[in-house]
């Protein structure tokens, strides 16, 4: 068995056994102190005017009703850590959705069970007989996770005192199929029928299953939907709800939502949905998920028996094109023609590149077919990857590097691996017998981390004969590296925060004659992200004056779907394509094909999927039952299972969002749902907001309005009319180190975007910094904005709600300034306030 495959299946196994209702991390790292003597609610990063519960860990809400005046929460809750495991349900309640109070713990685990996610009803007409119709029960539907077996079964728990107490059915469990994959159920009051109506999730399958019953104890399959829209993770927390289009009560559809964790617009955890209509039996979904990509011209279809004039460095995709599925491969599906792109020759352990030759671009879009491991490419700022046949403005002394880098393995060489693309340094010119030096010119340390590849001999920087990278500052060395005695480039990083702003040279030194006296290095770059070993990228990256300007990966799925890059920025320019394996791990290859210039952007699945929220930090959303004037307002986990064991915050984890006041609208010609934050929100704000003073922005970054706007949590409100520039927003929480977190639109693109690469503590795992992004087009040329940030978040609303995204911050707290900004061109700012919000905590 293949190590992709091998790796694919225990993922899998992972994420539904081990994973807690709604998904579970592949790796809860240790917590990461913050603050441990702070007073309650004051540590570093705790939010101000977001649910989150004094300690230990918090993830999916559940149970959300109303009942006598008081919105309950309860919340997947360990109530023995600060990491997942010994799931029960926390409890809080609130008048106005803003304000908590936290009761006491409501469902607990026990010795046979978790209790996993699932609703909260009222039985009004007390059809369970577990309450009177003077006093109707409120009842907890739960998913009962058997600690023995593994198996999720669906469960009731009830209340006759408005929930603060709970007793257990007797005849639990009241669903059981026999399913380690069957979990959070949602259940209503549907009228019609004068029965429940449950929504569950089959999760492994992809599929949402229909029950109905007349007294919450016996249940009757109706119908199932699925699969559908984006399937690339587990399907959880579903709910399903009627909603008037644009208010208009005779024009009723149903929203049904799936969350699903990993495969989100973002990566990894996300809430998608889809609109219809349910009647009483079955749900079925306007969007049938159809797609006709766009015609375009054809750059390489890899239908030849070699790759033409596309030039193939190392082993990993073969002489040529693969006709389909590698041996050992899981079955690959989704290419076009008889040939693609594959890089699992000799399995997930070969590496190399596939690179185009330079073409002009002059289409706006070039769209592709990609699949393989999700793998991105990490970004920074090279300062060289020894591609082009020369060492460039590096000088040489010595005789060990030659007048270019090398193209791989040298005469008399053991086999070299693990470079990157079609050049390296390797000083095995001359045997190891060649010395020298090799130093770049001066530049600026402006990024946390220099990442490089290396190997060679062990002679560190300091012995009598190295052969080592060293990092100069003021011609000393500070930072050095040497290799393991191995040819092969293994990744390497040297943290240098403490040297921001000085200037700095890269020199690599061979000084050694005897055994493994010589050196390999390839790919220095200046990153925020620290390169980690065993996570390099399986991408595909559009390369335009030697910098990588666009990429994609795969989804850790053998079945390709459409991707775009947009060219628009790079048109007249010369550019390049490549795709990257440099992964020997688990899903360590790539699939590409249909590489098409084109007038518009062909949208992959997860493009065609209609999402809740485009963040990182949004899943397991659910809505309340029940709501005064029958409103909808939904909240979700503001966390992503990507590295939700590993945000640095003590002694909790896990928030949830503000809760968002739902509705579906039409826009653009096609009905949307769009949220916006409830009206309580307002509430906190503080008198005599700042106010800014309107006028043209052009090619700067400046305060907003200055210290009267600065702050840990804000509620803004802005908006622009647009003209040439081609980037322009917010930034907030400025502060020193270039800290900074910009909420942005890209004219360009039409998207609105929130970039958090430079937000501050980004590096505690590798899918945490990052750019994210939503379609929003503007309306009558104008973009409005409404942003909460609060002191480890932010939650920007784009439009009337049709773009939302969520993304957790973890900013030094000195860090509180607001900024506008505009690139390459002018906009006019039309009006923007900022008010101060109150802490709910006291």
């Amino acid at each position: 068995m293949s190590s992709g495959r091998v790796f694919r299946h225990a993922r899998l196994r992972m994420t539904v056994a081990a994973a807690a209702v709604c998904a579970l991390s592949a790796a809860l790292l240790a917590p990461q102190a913050a603050a441990a003597d702070a007073a309650p609610y004051s540590e570093t990063y705790r939010p101000q005017f977001h649910f989150t519960p004094d300690k230990n860990w918090m993830n999916d809400p559940n149970g959300l009703v109303y009942y006598q005046g008081e919105y309950h929460l309860f919340y997947q809750y360990n109530p023995n850590g600060n990491s997942w495991g010994d799931m029960s349900w926390g409890h809080a309640v609130s008048a106005d959705l803003v304000h908590w109070q936290q009761l006491p713990l409501a469902l607990s685990q026990d010795d046979k069970e978790m209790v996993f996610s699932g609703s909260a009803v009222v039985d009004e007409n007390n059809t369970t007989g577990f309450g009177t119709t003077a006093n109707p029960p409120m009842v907890a539907i739960y998913t009962s996770h058997n600690k023995s077996t593994g198996i999720q079964s669906q469960s009731l728990a009830y209340s006759t005192d408005r929930g603060r107490t709970w007793t257990k059915y007797q005849g639990n469990p009241v669903i059981d199929i026999g399913s380690t994959d069957f979990r959070d159920p949602k259940v209503q009051w549907y009228t019609p029928t004068k029965s429940w109506l449950m929504t569950v999730s089959l999760s492994t399958e992809h599929k949402v299953r229909f029950y109905f019953s007349k007294n919450l104890k016996d249940w009757t399959q109706l119908s199932e939907f699925g699969p559908a829209g984006a399937t690339g993770g587990v399907w959880e927390c579903p709910d399903l709800f009627p909603l008037a289009v644009d208010g208009d009560t005779n024009n009723i559809k149903w929203v049904l939502v799936v969350n699903i964790n990993p495969g989100g617009i973002a990566g990894g955890s996300a809430a998608q949905y889809f609109i219809g209509d349910f009647d009483g039996t079955k749900f079925t979904a306007e969007d049938d998920g159809t797609h006709t990509p766009p015609n375009g011209t054809v750059v390489q279809d890899f239908e030849g028996t070699g790759f033409g004039s596309w030039t193939a460095a190392g082993t990993a995709f073969g002489p040529g094109p693969a006709a389909g599925t590698l041996d050992g491969q899981q079955t690959v599906a989704g290419f076009d023609g008889k040939g693609l792109a594959n890089s699992f020759h000799s399995g997930d352990a070969t590496t190399g590149t596939l690179t185009s030759p330079s073409f002009t671009v002059d289409s706006p879009y070039l769209n592709f077919k990609i699949g393989g491991g999700r793998h991105p490419h990490q970004p920074g700022k090279v300062l060289a990857d020894f591609e082009g046949g020369t060492y460039g403005g590096w000088g040489t002394t010595g005789n060990a590097f030659g007048p270019a880098p090398a193209a791989g393995t040298l005469p008399g060489q053991q086999q070299v691996s693990g470079f990157q693309g079609s050049g390296l340094v390797n000083t095995f010119l001359n045997g190891d017998a060649g010395t020298g030096t090799l130093t770049s010119p001066g530049f600026t340390i402006d990024k946390r981390y220099v990442n490089f590849l290396i190997g060679g001999g062990n002679h560190p920087a300091g012995s009598a004969n190295p052969t080592a990278l060293e990092l100069l500052v003021n011609g000393q060395v500070v930072r050095s590296a040497t290799g393991k005695n191995a040819e092969a480039l293994e990744t390497a990083s040297w943290d240098v925060s403490d040297l921001a702003g000085k200037k700095a040279q890269i020199k690599v030194v061979d000084s050694n004659t005897g055994s493994w006296g010589h050196i390999n290095a390839d790919q220095i770059v200046l990153s925020d992200t620290q390169a980690r070993p065993g996570a390099q990228e399986t991408s595909v990256n559009l390369i335009v004056d030697g910098q990588v300007v666009r990429s994609a990966t795969g989804s850790d799925s053998e079945m390709l779907d459409w991707a775009s890059f947009n060219m628009v920025p790079h048109l007249g320019k010369k550019a390049q394509i490549q795709l990257v394996d440099m992964n020997t791990g688990g899903w360590g290859h790539i699939l590409a094909d249909q590489f098409t210039a084109a007038d518009s952007p062909a949208l992959s699945v997860l493009q065609r999927a209609h999402w809740a929220d485009y963040g990182k930090d949004y899943y397991a959303a659910v809505s309340w039952e029940n709501a005064p004037d029958s409103k909808r307002y939904m909240i979700g986990w503001m966390n992503n299972w990507d590295y939700a064991g590993a945000i640095p915050t003590s002694p909790w984890r896990g928030g949830q969002s503000i809760p968002r006041q739902l509705a579906l609208r039409t826009v653009d010609g096609v009905v949307r749902l769009t949220s916006e934050p409830v009206d309580s929100v307002t509430s906190l704000r503080q008198p005599s907001p700042a106010t800014a003073t309107a006028g043209i922005v052009t090619n700067t970054s400046k305060s907003l309005i200055g210290p009267a706007a600065e702050g840990k949590a804000l509620d803004i409100e802005a908006t622009f009319s647009l003209k040439d520039a081609e980037r322009f927003g917010l930034k907030v929480r400025t502060g020193t180190a270039g800290e900074e977190t910009v909420i942005g639109y890209d004219t360009t693109t039409q998207e609105l975007y929130v970039d958090r690469t430079h937000s501050g503590a980004v590096d505690f795992n590798s899918t945490f910094p990052g750019i994210q992004t939503a379609p929003l087009k503007a309306a009558n040329g104008e973009i409005k904005l409404r942003i909460l940030v609060d002191w480890s978040s932010v939650e920007v609303f784009g439009g009337d709600g049709e773009a939302v995204i969520t993304d957790q911050i973890f900013p030094d707290p000195a860090g509180q300034g607001v900024q506008v900004f505009a690139e390459n061109g002018s906009v006019t700012l039309n009006s923007a306030t900022v008010w101060h919000l109150d802490s709910t905590h006291g």
